[in-house]
């Protein structure tokens, strides 16, 4: 089964859920924007101490194996700003890969792992320029494996694989955060979900 959101209608499809929903965001010409609200994040414990649940998700609820991707770009801002996708089991275990910005630094392409309630995350400098990307998670049985495509590229290129000690239903969708300051606009093109028994 295939499902796609492309923001071609005003209002999100009735399959898709928030979680901690922004007080700013629209459709705009088949683009999803979204404007996090400050201070919002998703971490867990790992080197900064803090827990963080409250950054904006939005998902379906799934079952099985699947492939999971989005086009985005991003109007970064501010220091830790990001977007991209996300799997959900709960607070304690799930995955978000993402373009962070840097604003003194290179920006960092990662990934960001959450199992018993610890987060660990791997990264890759990225120019300033890398602003306009896809992201795919495929998920096969407990596995998972997110690459990445940039504009311009004609390959997917492989960032992680790792496990998650999921459940059999899980959440899945885009995201976005501002762990500092706001306003940062993130702009989604397209949510699309390929349910599959097995992927290679």
């Amino acid at each position: 089964m295939e499902f796609i959101e492309s923001f071609e209608n005003p209002k999100i499809s009735s399959k898709l859920h928030w979680h901690s929903e922004p007080k700013k965001w629209k459709i705009v010409k088949g683009q999803l924007q979204i404007s996090p609200d400050p201070n919002t994040d998703f971490w867990q414990r790992t080197h900064y101490g803090f827990q963080a649940d409250n950054g904006h998700f939005l998902y379906t609820n799934i079952q099985g194996n699947f492939v999971l991707e989005t086009h985005v770009i991003c109007d970064f801002s501010h220091q830790y700003d990001q977007a991209g996708l996300m799997v959900y089991v709960s607070d304690q275990c799930w995955v978000k890969t993402s373009v962070e910005f840097e604003p003194n630094e290179s920006n960092k392409l990662g990934v960001v792992v959450t199992n018993h309630g610890y987060s660990d995350w791997s990264t890759q400098d990225v120019d300033d320029s890398f602003i306009d990307f896809k992201l795919r998670i495929i998920r096969n049985g407990s596995t998972y494996k997110v690459q990445y495509f940039q504009k311009g590229t004609d390959e997917w290129i492989q960032m992680r694989m790792f496990h998650l000690f999921d459940e059999n239903e899980i959440k899945v969708g885009l995201y976005a955060c501002s762990p500092k300051e706001a306003p940062f606009v993130a702009k989604f093109n397209y949510l699309k979900i390929n349910e599959t028994n097995s992927i290679q």
